[in-house]
This record gives structure tokens, C-alpha cells and sequence, in this order.
């Protein structure tokens, strides 16, 4: 198992809001939470693109990342994802670029063939062909990324007539480039033949899960070979459905109703995906998946152990992306990722060991110090005036 000595953690932000709020404030509380992230020094935050279906409000990720930029001064910030198939490769690649200088090399550039179908058919997209395009435009914005001569390449759908960025990139050669993957193992595929680095945005189900993670890394290493690239595991970030308190009781009280009406309402309701809990009541949805080991919902400690978990089951990944979900009120969706602050990210950066070891030494020897101590104030006592 590979694990890296500095694990990266973030928030993977479709966005998710139920429907019946007010847009608005949706949208500014997203503002929000990202500040809040980036003051307690989370590594990165992923947004993304979606058109339809009424839950997920963000339809350019770049013009929610520029007015993110200026309320931040740390995090990372990145398209999760552009959906490829629905822009032109010159015009996405000079939007990116153009991220890149006004957050001086803080924008990731997150790809994919795009998330709902129902987005793609009002553009008169077949589904079938998303992926092949999502192909054909990331070879081109490489290729406009990196070389300076002119491209011309012609498609079904675009055209590249002696074109090239005025802009060159902030970030040498180019923005982080991440390729989603979800249960095909075509985002893999492609990640692979570009050795770009992978956001995994759901858990395998079934019976294979305890080596469905495994196995799923290693399609992209095998077509990494294929093209003479090498994966890199640091880069593997996997996205998890999670909220904690301070008892795992609490967790599940804060939660329950809102994360059974998001499971049921979105994904069965609104998507038709076959529902892992059709016969049990809304309410009793997120006991039930949480039994189950696909989302976590407790307490700190238990999501340090679901991270070993996944750890032992994928052979190894750099990044955890908590999928931003508002299952619970404000304040207590800020204490989750406040909590995973203070107790989580330490035990996976490297940033306990120094003290760790430090007390253990003290400890040890304390008695002995201690009795220094004590001689020392007994000579100092009995020393002749001065």
C-alpha cells in the first residue's frame, strides 16, 4: 500500500441544494463555505458544471471560481468538472488560462464528458458520443496548453483552424489537469494515457467492493503504460459523502432527514438510478448506507478509520474530497469540517508526529527531569547570599 506522507483534503462541490430554497443565498452560502475552508486550511476545493435537473445551481465553474479567488488567499480551486463535450477546446483553454494568472497558479482544471444526460440532450448532444468528444477536446487543449506553433484539427464538432493561446499559462506547462471517474472505466482510460491526475467521485458497490478500488487504479496504470506515462497515487483523490459531530449519535440526529430526502429525491427521483434502499423509508436511508460502509457519518475517530479503510482497499491515494452536501443546518455543516480540521487532516499530514514524539520523550524521562529540578531549587536554596 502507497500512502502519501501528506494526504490533500477538500470538498467536491457539484453543488447539492433542495429544492424549494432560495437560489441565492444557495449560491453565496457555496461563497461562504469555501472561505471557511480555506480558513481552516483545507488543500482545495473542486466545483462544478451542471445545466439541469434543479439541484446542482453552478452552470460555469470559472465564473464561480473567479469571485471564490478573491475571498480566498490559500486553497486551490478547481472546474469539477468542465464538461468538455459542451465548449469549444480554444474558448474552454483561454478561460482556464486566463484562472490560472488572475489566482497566480491556484486553478485546477478538472475534466469530464459531462454528469446528466439531460444537459446534453437540450444541446442536441447525444449522449453516446460525450466521451469520445471529451477525448478529442482534451488532446487539443493540451496541445494549445503546451505548444506555441499553431493547431489545426478538425472534428465533428469543432474546428481548430492555425489556432493557438495568446495567453500562455501561469502554471509551467500547464494548470493540474484531473479526469473524473465514476463506474466506467473510461475516465481512467483516458487519465492514464495523459497521466493527469483522477477524482474518483463514487464508491464502488457489490460484491467485488473490497477490491473494485484496486482494480479500478489499475486500469489506469495499464493504460498508462500503453502510452508511456506513469501514474502517480499521490494524485488519486477520492470523493466520500461524510458529516461528523462530536458523538456519533449527533451526526445521524443532524442528518438523517435531509440525506434521505437527497439520496431519494436526486438520484432516484429526479435521475431514476436504481435506489441501494428502495424498500426502507426516507429516514431510514442514511443508517442504512452508513451501516454499509458507503458514507460515514459519526464522529472524527470513525472517519479516520473509514479513510484507513479505503486506504487498505485501493492500495493507496493522495486526496480526500468530502462531496458537499448540506444534510444539516449551517452552523453544524461548518463544526463537520471544523472537526475534520482539527482531528482528521493531523492524523494523515505528518503534523502530529513531531509533538507525538516529543511528549512520549518528556514522558519518559520526566521523573528523572523532574528530580533535577527539585536538586536544583535545593541548592539554590541553600547557596550563600551573594
Amino acid at each position: 500500500m502507497t500512502v502519501p506522507e501528506r494526504m490533500k483534503f477538500g470538498i467536491f462541490l457539484a453543488p447539492f441544494h433542495a429544492l424549494g430554497e432560495n437560489p441565492t443565498l444557495a449560491i453565496h452560502r457555496d461563497l461562504e463555505l469555501i472561505e471557511w475552508l480555506d480558513h481552516l486550511g483545507y488543500d482545495e476545493a473542486w466545483v462544478g458544471e451542471h445545466h439541469s435537473a434543479g439541484w446542482e445551481l453552478i452552470a460555469s465553474p470559472e465564473v464561480f471560481i473567479a469571485a471564490a479567488a478573491e475571498r480566498t488567499k490559500h486553497i486551490n480551486l478547481g472546474t469539477g468538472v468542465s464538461s468538455l463535450p459542451y465548449h469549444h477546446p480554444l474558448i474552454l483553454a483561454d478561460r482556464i488560462v486566463l484562472l490560472d494568472h488572475l489566482t497566480r497558479g491556484r486553478v485546477m482544471f478538472g475534466v469530464g464528458p459531462g454528469a446528466l444526460s439531460s444537459d446534453a440532450l437540450m444541446m442536441g448532444i447525444e449522449p453516446a458520443t460525450q466521451r469520445p468528444r471529451m477525448e478529442e477536446a482534451l488532446d487539443a487543449i493540451l496541445q494549445l496548453f503546451t505548444q506555441t506553433d499553431p493547431l489545426s484539427m478538425e472534428t465533428d464538432w469543432f474546428v481548430l483552424r492555425e489556432a493557438r493561446l495568446q495567453l500562455r499559462p501561469y502554471t509551467p506547462p500547464h494548470p493540474k489537469i484531473a479526469v473524473a471517474a465514476v463506474q466506467s472505466p473510461a475516465g481512467m482510460r483516458l487519465a492514464g494515457k495523459h497521466g493527469a491526475a483522477v477524482l474518483t467521485l463514487a464508491l464502488p458497490r457489490g460484491e467485488r467492493r473490497d477490491s473494485a478500488l484496486r482494480d479500478y487504479w489499475g486500469v489506469a496504470e495499464e493504460s498508462a503504460a500503453r502510452h508511456g506515462r506513469v501514474m502517480d497515487r499521490s494524485e488519486w483523490r477520492i470523493v466520500i459523502h461524510c458529516h461528523l459531530a462530536e458523538t456519533r449519535e449527533e451526526a445521524i440526529a443532524q442528518t438523517r432527514v435531509k440525506a434521505g430526502e437527497y439520496q431519494r429525491g436526486y438520484f432516484t427521483e429526479t435521475l431514476s438510478h436504481d435506489d441501494p434502499a428502495a424498500d426502507l423509508s426516507r429516514d431510514d436511508i442514511l443508517p442504512e448506507l452508513v451501516g454499509r460502509g458507503s458514507w460515514c457519518v459519526g464522529t472524527p475517530d470513525d472517519l479516520i478509520a473509514f479513510i484507513e479503510m479505503l486506504q487498505e482497499r485501493s492500495g493507496g491515494f493522495g486526496g480526500l474530497m468530502v462531496q458537499a452536501v448540506e444534510w444539516a443546518d449551517r452552523e453544524a455543516v461548518r463544526k463537520s469540517y471544523e472537526l475534520l480540521a482539527r482531528y482528521v487532516m493531523p492524523r494523515f499530514q505528518g503534523s502530529l508526529a513531531g509533538l507525538e514524539a516529543s511528549q512520549r520523550a518528556v514522558a519518559a524521562n520526566s521523573k528523572a527531569v523532574r528530580q533535577l529540578q527539585i536538586d536544583a531549587v535545593e541548592r539554590a536554596k541553600q547557596a550563600p547570599a551573594r
